[in-house]
């Protein structure tokens, strides 16, 4: 059994049927988020995809990192594959009962990475120059740094973060912005013939702790038409967690087996109504199938 699913009591909804596929390991993280309107944010997703609201306002999340561990079920890390830095741009969602993350844009230094996740998944992960670096010689300002320059754009976009942690390690309570922020346990994406796809996830709870940082971070938000507000964001950083992910699901199709009295049963947490109101194609994605008690997860 994979060590991330000895602890799942925090879930919001239970664990996938069927086995994940993908494993991985999120760690040196920076949470820096900014309210934004949700009006502002509300053209950069698809039709029936409800933009989140936390203390009367949607946020916009860009989060810097290091990937470590990332393979395939059953198979050995590879180098210079299996380790990576990352950087995204991310907001904060629901759809079909579900609240989840979708991506703005993701940066990435791995070509293999980049083009089997926009493959795979339909994500919008691009291939940038991206370097973490971490310090622990006497007087660095920050344990750690990231610095990128993302070509998806002319000029390249670029970004600086020197960040750390500032407080003790706690795990965020249910009903916190900290908990809206981080404890998401999947993702939505566009798929082919503009099909919403969500890919579940598990890990621990985030070990959190307030951050610090400096951050030149303006310009990855510039290609959506937004501007990071000139208030101070609100910032978290984490050691990391170990994560298992499954096959992405056609979310229309999934509702639609269930309404139609397929006999498959809803997932617990998922919305479940008469008529699919979606208006894109029909079609199955690779592992498609209505959620129910987990089983074979090991």
């Amino acid at each position: 059994m994979h060590p991330s699913l000895e602890t799942v009591d925090h879930r919001p909804w239970p664990l996938p049927e069927g086995r994940w596929n993908l494993r991985q390991q999120w760690l040196d993280l920076l949470f820096a988020h900014w309210p934004i309107d949700a009006a502002e944010l509300k053209p950069l997703v698809p039709e029936g995809v409800e933009i989140e609201e936390y203390g009367g306002t949607s946020w916009l999340g860009i989060v810097p990192f290091r990937m470590a561990g990332v393979m395939f079920r059953g198979l050995p890390d590879l180098p210079g594959l299996s380790a990576f830095p990352e950087l995204n741009v991310r907001l904060y969602v629901r759809h079909g009962g579900r609240s989840g993350v979708w991506f703005l844009s993701l940066d990435a230094p791995n070509l293999a990475a980049v083009l089997a996740a926009r493959f795979r998944y339909g994500l919008p992960y691009h291939w940038s120059k991206v370097l973490h670096r971490s310090h622990d010689e006497p007087g660095a300002a920050y344990p750690f740094e990231m610095t990128a320059e993302c070509g998806r754009a002319r000029p390249a976009l670029r970004f600086r973060a020197g960040y750390g942690p500032a407080g003790e390690v706690f795990r965020a309570r249910p009903g916190s912005l900290e908990h809206f922020l981080t404890e998401r346990y999947c993702l939505f994406t566009r798929g082919r013939g503009g099909k919403i796809l969500r890919v579940d996830v598990h890990h621990e709870p985030w070990p959190l702790q307030a951050g610090r940082a400096e951050l030149d971070a303006g310009d990855l938000v510039k290609p959506f038409r937004l501007s990071l507000p000139d208030t101070a964001p609100h910032l978290l950083f984490s050691s990391g967690v170990r994560v298992v992910s499954w096959p992405a699901r056609d979310v229309r199709r999934e509702l639609e087996l269930v309404a139609g009295g397929s006999g498959l049963r809803p997932a617990l947490g998922m919305d479940v109504p008469a008529v699919v109101p979606y208006g894109f194609p029909g079609g199955t994605a690779a592992g498609c199938s209505a959620h129910g008690a987990a089983m074979k997860n090991s």
